[in-house]
């Protein structure tokens, strides 16, 4: 009999008492031999089980957190593979440059192909450029540099962007630097509301 069998064995020898031949009033139960020796050995199953199961449960926790350490890890991995073939671009441009230094627009249709590939690469990811020449100025996407007075454009209307702005799916992961126009008239009262005041007053003091 190994330890566990003898510990679930003394256990239950606490709670239920062995048949005896000895006729004595009391309140434990009276069972067979054979039963005796039954519930011992279901006890003994039941605890085996149980311990199994744990183990099991604590071997799919370890490895479902070593399978998300894993997936952080190298969620970025395709996005970096594309990042090497552009790289790849790049270095053969410059490669063909060094080679042939007169062949200059070679070398710039060279360029503009690695970053049409970029390009590509970053709508595969869902990345698209923040809107703002033209635009009104949005703090949730725009950053102020610069402000300019003007009347050419309205009044917080981006009018020129110094480095683009990129959104992740509908997430602004970096927001465009730009300047915005400040147009002082129109940020005025309309003539109209400005009389309607002048009357108001002019019959206040009659």
């Amino acid at each position: 009999m190994n330890k566990e069998t003898q510990e679930i064995k003394d256990s239950i020898e606490e709670k239920v008492k062995k048949p005896s031949t000895e006729k004595k009033k009391d309140k434990h139960i009276k069972i067979k031999e054979s039963e005796y020796q039954k519930l011992i050995q279901d006890a003994a199953e039941y605890k085996d089980k149980w311990m199994r199961l744990l183990a099991e449960f604590e071997n799919v926790r370890k490895r479902n957190e070593r399978e998300k350490i894993e997936f952080v890890k190298y969620a970025n991995e395709g996005v970096i593979v594309d990042f090497l073939n552009i790289l790849d671009d790049l270095e053969r441009s410059i490669a063909a440059a060094n080679d042939r230094h007169e062949d200059y627009d070679a070398f710039l249709k060279g360029i503009e192909m690695v970053m049409a590939h970029l390009y590509e690469m970053l709508k595969k990811h869902q990345v698209k450029p923040v809107e703002a020449e033209g635009k009104s100025f949005d703090p949730h996407c725009h950053e102020i540099l610069m402000q300019e007075e003007t009347k050419e454009y309205e009044d917080s209307q981006v009018i020129e962007v110094f480095q683009k702005g990129y959104c992740l799916g509908e997430k602004v992961v970096r927001t465009a630097k730009v300047k915005v126009a400040v147009n002082r008239e129109e940020q005025k009262e309309p003539e109209g509301q400005e009389k309607q005041t002048e009357q108001e007053e002019t019959g206040d003091n009659h």
